[in-house]
């Protein structure tokens, strides 16, 4: 009786040693801070503050800003400098905690216009569409996706009497009307 007794506290003890050691590293999680990862072009306020509208004209500002990030796909006229700061925690959603647009515009005589940053209140909510497009041909199934390929190629490149399958390929043998 008394052996039963002093063995119940045992076997429950390695699985409370293992389930604080689980909630410990788990918990632990939250705590680590990753470190920033800087992505981008970061403009300087010293850097917006030497821009002077009318005078600079791209090369100038290119000199002093560096390539931008990104041009406006119509219109060479506006040129964009984004940068970003997140952090990756770990089992956790990438956060993003800095974000920076810095619009540099130009006239068609290619003297800088104007400069200026975008905020949040600027950014537009994009919605996913989630048609798929069609593909002609014939509808395959997972398993025929899986297998389709099974005993098509000879790897010893004899005897089997498999051709090239590919409407545009020329065969070796074959003669071309023009």
């Amino acid at each position: 009786m008394v052996n039963a007794m002093s063995q119940a506290p045992r076997s429950r003890s390695p699985r409370l040693a293992l389930l604080l050691a689980t909630a410990l590293s788990l918990g632990a999680c939250s705590f680590i801070d990753a470190p920033p990862l800087a992505r981008g072009h970061r403009i300087t306020a010293d850097q917006l503050a030497s821009l002077v509208p009318g005078v600079q004209a791209r090369a100038d500002v290119q000199t002093l800003l560096g390539t931008p990030t990104a041009r406006s796909t119509f219109d060479d006229n506006n040129w964009y400098y984004i940068s970003a700061v997140s952090r990756n925690r770990p089992m956790q959603k990438e956060h993003l905690s800095e974000q920076r647009v810095v619009v540099v515009e130009f006239d068609d005589a290619g003297k800088l216009k104007s400069v200026r940053e975008l905020t949040e209140a600027d950014g537009r909510s994009v919605s996913m569409v989630s048609r798929e497009t069609p593909v002609p041909g014939n509808e395959r199934t997972t398993l025929q996706a899986l297998f389709g390929n099974v005993g098509r190629f000879n790897p010893l490149g004899g005897g089997t009497g498999i051709t090239n399958t590919n409407p545009g390929a020329t065969q070796p043998n074959s003669t071309r009307l023009n």
